[in-house]
């Protein structure tokens, strides 16, 4: 099989398995909007005069009433488990579609194929799906998956509609083992901050709704849909072990790619724009970090910090590649 024909299968994987997100995002909406509600009983009793059932005079007794509330919460459940399996297993089959055409791509080119905006948009997504998926085998987080897949899915729609690039050669410059390193690295931790914002923003609504609910004020509309996501504090706690988690690989990239900016362009450290910002969102993570372990922020403070700092990430992705000039200079947009 020809260049050309590896990357015209590449796109036609890489539309593929947009489709089968987006089966894949209404399943897992349809979890969200199933899920029976936490403070629904599952079962109902009433207190009965025994004469219903043994004749007139017999002491008063309790029996259970026909439990229609228990038929139908067994009813949205099995509905939210069928399509919770249909969620997860078209994640699964639409990541795998994304991960081979992010390999013939690769091969196309006959690089890996991380050389321009288009090719990191569609590996960073594989990686984000992949994560996500990675957590649900430990974890039931069919919940979240509308949470991850409706963004990839924005992700993927701008990288085939805004950021395509024909697949051709490396710029001079990226030929270097290090790009392999370096990026790989960055799009891990790309990786696991999304799934920390997914969690954060999770946590926000449950929180907020919390808040009204202590001050005697309603739930609101808002509540139907905090009610089927888990605890405050869970979701906290998680949002932070992602985040710990993706801290030391974007760690590592930003040193990785002054290790080969010494070598490419004879300096570790240029204040080039992408550089800068790679800095500016490693300080502000490592805020977020310490916030949490040294002085106790957890929650709304330490979530919005979190926020901040994912808005530096995809501001250096995408934003200082297109529109800011620099030895970065490689987003490949027309």
């Amino acid at each position: 099989m020809s260049s050309v024909q590896l990357s015209q299968l590449s796109n036609v994987l890489v539309y593929a398995s947009v489709l089968v997100f987006t089966v894949s995002a209404v399943a897992f909406a349809l979890v969200f909007a199933l899920r029976p509600n936490k403070s629904v009983p599952a079962v109902k009793t009433v207190a009965e005069p025994a004469h219903a059932i043994v004749g007139a005079g017999g002491p008063a007794t309790t029996i259970a009433a026909p439990d229609l509330d228990k038929g139908s919460l067994q009813a949205a459940s099995s509905g939210a488990d069928r399509a919770g399996n249909i969620g997860i297993t078209t994640a699964w089959l639409g990541t795998l579609l994304l991960i081979i055409g992010v390999v013939t791509r690769g091969i196309s080119a006959g690089r890996v194929p991380w050389g321009n905006m288009y090719e990191f948009s569609i590996t960073a997504s594989a990686a984000v799906m992949g994560t996500y998926l990675a957590i649900s085998t430990r974890r039931d987080v069919r919940w979240l998956g509308v949470f991850i897949v409706v963004p990839v899915l924005l992700l993927l729609g701008l990288a085939v509609t805004v950021l395509y690039t024909d697949s051709g050669p490396l710029v001079p410059a990226l030929h270097s083992s290090w790009l392999v390193i370096h990026v790989l690295a960055a799009i891990t931790a790309f990786g696991a901050f999304t799934l920390g914002v997914a969690f954060g923003i999770a946590y926000l609504l449950v929180a907020r709704v919390d808040k009204r609910v202590a001050a005697g004020a309603p739930a609101g509309r808002l509540g139907r849909i905090t009610e089927r996501l888990p605890e405050a504090d869970r979701l906290d706690a998680m949002a932070y072990r992602v985040n710990a988690f993706g801290f030391p690989i974007w760690t590592f990239a930003v040193v990785a790619g002054a290790i080969w900016a010494e070598s490419a362009w004879g300096s570790y450290w240029s204040w080039d724009p992408k550089e800068t910002w790679a800095l500016i969102t490693w300080i502000i993570y490592a805020m977020y970090l310490h916030a949490r372990i040294t002085i106790g922020w957890k929650g709304r403070k330490a979530t919005i910090i979190s926020f901040i700092g994912y808005f530096a990430l995809t501001f250096n992705f995408f934003a200082v590649n297109i529109f800011f000039a620099g030895l970065h200079s490689y987003a490949g947009v027309k």
